[in-house]
């Protein structure tokens, strides 16, 4: 061993040393960088589980105060139909609620006093379907006159809400609406078997209306089917042909530049704003009819088209171009190219869009208000030109109302208006999965 063995050891060992210590660094900026991969996973993770459980919490509060709206209670009565306070010949002119009451009075032992206050108080437990009830049984077979008969009727919006536990008697009664005298007849009614619970169907099939217990979302529901019809029927195919040619065919310019900055810029404009324009441009321009489908549908439809260009474009671009030069060197002409090719393989995700946009215009709520479409309509519109709601107004209206029973149908309302709103979400995730290219 030579004299310079010590120093090429001495050397190997600095060596072997400053590749531990590298090794080491290396090891410790792998700890900090899979610490720091851990800890983004997790704030991923505490990010889904947090908007997760806001909207279980948005769910469970919807859901828990508007399940009760699904059924309500019918007080079945037996009326006499006194032939001294029915004519025969107009029989929709009898009162029959105040004769129901005043009989029930009698059942339930109570004698009434000078002012019939007591009579007027029980009327109250019943709706006023009550009298359209019974006139129609008395119009169809007038010979029911001097015969007692059975008449379903729907509990008042109050003595709904007792029955749903909604209304205590623990309560002072100074605090709910509901007497002590009238809790006592809903309990001997109910304990005689006089009041059933049944589904609701009534907030399916009747439009809106003052009494609580009568109101329902079928006005609503036919009022946003008729503005998305005008809404897509507008939206769709000017939004898709503006898309194709803005992508496809315009030259390449200062004033397509400033068009599509001006669309983008549309896409984040307030839907409010949109409102204003509907009323200075539908109504007060055009003279079309306030508080209709039609207004309310144009002005989603000038909502909608900035999202649907956006939308079509993106999935024009996504084409591959080499199915566009394939189509050009076969022999095909430009718009050839285009609505042989390249939209056919474009439209899963045109459709999403178009789909996508009309659901964000089936949930808009402030452009309908300022179009009049807050007004009360009791009907169901007949056309698109009629007056009519919508469900998001619908919601509006009925969560602003004073009766404490339009809140559960505020709710209601709520529920009807997600479970549109889910299918629509997911016939779209349907469509892009059936139909979607991959490349």
């Amino acid at each position: 061993m030579t004299d310079a063995t010590p120093d090429i050891l001495a050397r190997s060992t600095a060596g072997d040393e400053r590749a531990d210590r590298r090794l080491e660094k290396l090891r410790a900026g792998a700890k900090v960088r899979y610490a720091r991969e851990r800890r983004f996973r997790l704030y991923g993770l505490l990010a889904i589980g947090l908007a997760i459980g806001f909207l279980l919490l948005l769910l469970a509060r919807v859901v828990g105060q508007g399940y009760t709206a699904f059924y309500a209670h019918e007080i079945t009565l037996p009326v006499y139909m006194d032939p001294a306070r029915i004519d025969r010949a107009y029989p929709q002119g009898a009162n029959y609620q105040l004769m129901a009451a005043e009989q029930e009075l009698k059942r339930l032992g109570e004698t009434d006093d000078e002012q019939g206050s007591k009579a007027l108080a029980l009327r109250g437990l019943f709706s006023s379907e009550l009298k359209f009830r019974a006139a129609r049984m008395v119009r169809d077979n007038p010979d029911l006159i001097g015969q007692t008969v059975a008449v379903p009727a729907p509990a008042s919006d109050d003595a709904d809400l007792y029955y749903k536990g909604e209304i205590s008697k623990a309560t002072p009664a100074d605090q709910r609406r509901l007497s002590d005298q009238q809790i006592q007849w809903l309990d001997e009614m109910k304990a005689h078997g006089a009041v059933r619970a049944h589904f609701n169907t009534a907030l399916f099939t009747n439009g809106d209306s003052t009494e609580p217990e009568l109101a329902g979302v079928l006005g609503g529901v036919v009022g946003s089917a008729l503005m998305l019809l005008v809404t897509a029927l507008i939206a769709i195919p000017v939004g898709i042909g503006a898309a194709v040619y803005l992508e496809e065919f315009s030259p390449k310019n200062r004033i397509t530049d400033l068009i599509e900055v001006n669309i983008n810029n549309l896409a984040a404009v307030p839907s409010i704003v949109y409102g204003l324009l509907g009323v200075a441009l539908f109504i007060n321009w055009m003279h079309l009819p306030r508080s209709s489908p039609l207004v309310g549908g144009l002005v989603l439809a000038l909502m909608a088209l900035p999202t649907i260009i956006i939308a079509t474009r993106s999935s024009l671009k996504a084409v591959p171009p080499s199915i566009r030069e394939a189509a050009l060197a076969m022999g095909a002409s430009r718009t050839q190219t285009v609505f042989q090719h390249v939209l056919p393989l474009a439209m899963p995700g045109v459709m999403t869009g178009s789909i996508i946009s009309m659901a964000h215009a089936l949930g808009e709520t402030a452009p309908l208000l300022l179009i009049g479409m807050v007004s009360f309509v009791p009907g169901v519109p007949a056309a698109i030109d009629a007056a009519g709601s919508a469900l998001p107004s619908l919601v509006y209206i009925w969560e602003n109302a004073s009766e404490r029973a339009f809140h559960e149908r505020t709710a209601a309302a709520i529920m009807v208006l997600l479970a549109f709103m889910i299918l629509m979400n997911a016939a779209a995730i349907v469509l892009r999965r059936r139909f979607e290219r991959r490349w």
